[in-house]
């Protein structure tokens, strides 16, 4: 799978949502803060999302471009 460098940044992008949101949720679990540990959840799924998306697209932009190659070849 060819991943491009926009990609790439969504796919980081999503992982370093994941880690501030696990280092959020960790600080609203030792302080007690039920808000901060929701907040850090909250990120943490959307890393997951942001970094799927970006998976999803690269998949579908390589099947997109064997199509328009095959085509070409044909």
């Amino acid at each position: 799978m060819v991943v491009l460098a926009n990609e790439r940044n969504t796919i980081m992008g999503g992982k370093m949502d994941q880690a501030k949101g696990r280092i959020k949720e960790a600080a609203g679990a030792l302080t007690d803060n039920e808000s901060l540990k929701r907040e850090g959840k909250l990120d943490q799924v959307a890393g997951k999302i942001k970094e799927t998306a970006a998976k999803v697209a690269a998949k579908v932009k390589e099947q997109v471009d064997r199509v328009t190659d095959t085509k070409k070849d044909a």
